[in-house]
């Protein structure tokens, strides 16, 4: 009992210790009303290829809007010219249509109708799209910034989209696609149950007939993209999409660390091949949870063998790569109880006593940036490099077990090469996900 008081004692002043260097050491932010300073905050990363934006809650207003801040600074004034987000892909085409002023697309679902309709479909990054296409406007084509979506869940729409292209563009192969992806029709509505009936059932993969069509579509590239380059880049990336997905939803069921992984080789190979096609000047901003953007290995997820887009990027990309994570304390978050359910307004538990959420509370700065690479400040690495507990907050939060819901095991300064702190915050405003009659199909971005 004796020991363990003297190591509680000896953690406490290690955490006051980290928190004073926090606070003699971060920078405060401008209010998050004031667009253009609080953005030129961010001026030190501009050198980067792809600076990397995370979230620790799917559903805080401030951390959409900091980010929409930074990459408006990224876009306007250091030539970055790819805004990729952890969403769908055809989805987000749809709004790329928009921000890029081209012809409305072919997709009949409704924009981000699917769960959780609120981390897309919210009035903050609203505002970021409207913004991007009016910043596009009179640009010339090639020099338009484009928005896309990174995720690997939108199975169906993937195919209905591969298909569509293939019938403006070759007929008979689209016949040719409708079989082969008439393989995965019984699972249109719930993908998850194709993976259950292959490892329960004993049913067959749908393998070989994604495969197929993905080698085939990329086989006429030469023939289809001189028809239409952007349309033909659009369904490639579908039918990479179907291919990944059919992969997702059959190895679900044999481990988290498996799927995680596929998943976030997708987002990641998806960036590679914006950045590729958009040429070697090609620059991106990502805007993805904290999980999915700190170096992996510095957490917990990647002693137990996931990686994620951060750590696979700070890969490739070295120090081009650039990983800022941001955190809060307390306030409210748009989130559901359950997986498919009805979004709440919830209140945010304080962090935990061992968390860095709380040592950056204790720092009592109410928004900073804290600059955590090592050419910036080594006494503050190494601070904070004790490891500690670290809060993520998805699409559900459960904040009755919160500590085995939402904490996880992390060293912040080998996560993040920055922390932006915001010590209280609140939930996303929502945009209705019904269309009000007589308005578009493409609202509420007038895609």
């Amino acid at each position: 009992m004796a020991d363990a008081s003297i190591m509680e004692r000896s953690r406490a002043r290690l955490a006051d210790d980290a928190a004073r260097l926090v606070r003699e050491r971060c920078e405060q932010l401008p209010p998050l009303d004031e667009t253009e300073r609080f953005g030129a905050m961010f001026d030190r990363f501009a050198d980067a290829r792809v600076v990397l934006l995370g979230e620790a809650t799917h559903g805080t207003s401030e951390f959409y809007r900091a980010r929409a801040a930074i990459t408006r600074r990224l876009v306007e004034r250091h030539g970055f010219t790819i805004v990729a987000v952890e969403a769908d892909w055809p989805d987000a085409a749809r709004v790329d249509r928009y921000v890029r002023h081209r012809e409305a697309g072919h997709y009949d679902e409704e924009t981000f109708a699917r769960f959780p309709t609120w981390m897309w479909r919210n009035m903050e990054f609203a505002q970021l799209v409207d913004w991007l296409r009016s910043h596009n406007e009179g640009r010339p084509t090639g020099e338009r910034v484009a928005f896309h979506g990174l995720d690997v869940y939108s199975l169906t729409a993937s195919m209905a989209a591969v298909i569509a292209y293939l019938d403006r563009v070759d007929p008979a192969a689209a016949e040719t696609a409708r079989r082969r992806y008439g393989c995965l029709t019984p699972w249109q509505i719930e993908p998850a149950h194709y993976g259950r009936a292959v490892l329960r059932a004993g049913h067959d993969t749908c393998e070989d007939e994604v495969v197929a069509q993905l080698a085939e579509l990329l086989g006429k590239r030469l023939e289809y993209v001189a028809a239409d380059g952007e349309d033909y880049f659009d369904a490639a990336q579908n039918a990479r999409v179907v291919r990944a997905a059919e992969h997702y939803y059959r190895i679900m069921y044999h481990g988290s660390t498996e799927s995680w992984n596929l998943r976030d080789r997708h987002m990641f190979d998806t960036l590679q091949h914006l950045l590729a096609a958009r040429g070697e000047r090609a620059k991106a901003v990502v805007w993805a949870h904290n999980s999915h953007i700190g170096n992996a290995a510095a957490t917990a997820m990647g002693w137990q063998g996931e990686f994620n887009i951060g750590d696979l990027c700070r890969t490739a990309h070295g120090d081009s790569a650039v990983l800022i994570g941001l955190g809060t304390d307390r306030g409210t978050v748009a989130a559901a109880d359950d997986w498919g359910g009805p979004m709440r307004v919830k209140t945010v538990n304080p962090s935990r006593a061992d968390s860095y959420e709380r040592v950056f509370h204790q720092s009592g700065t109410a928004c900073s940036l804290t600059d955590l690479r090592a050419s910036a400040d080594r006494e503050l690495r190494e601070a904070l490099g004790a490891p500690r507990l670290e809060r993520a907050i998805g699409v559900i939060y459960r904040p009755q077990t919160e500590l085995t819901s939402h904490y996880f095991e992390a060293v912040l300064p080998e996560q993040f090469d920055a922390y932006v702190w915001f010590d209280e915050t609140r939930a996303v405003t929502p945009l209705p996900t019904a269309r009000p009659h007589g308005v578009p199909e493409t609202y509420p971005f007038g895609v």
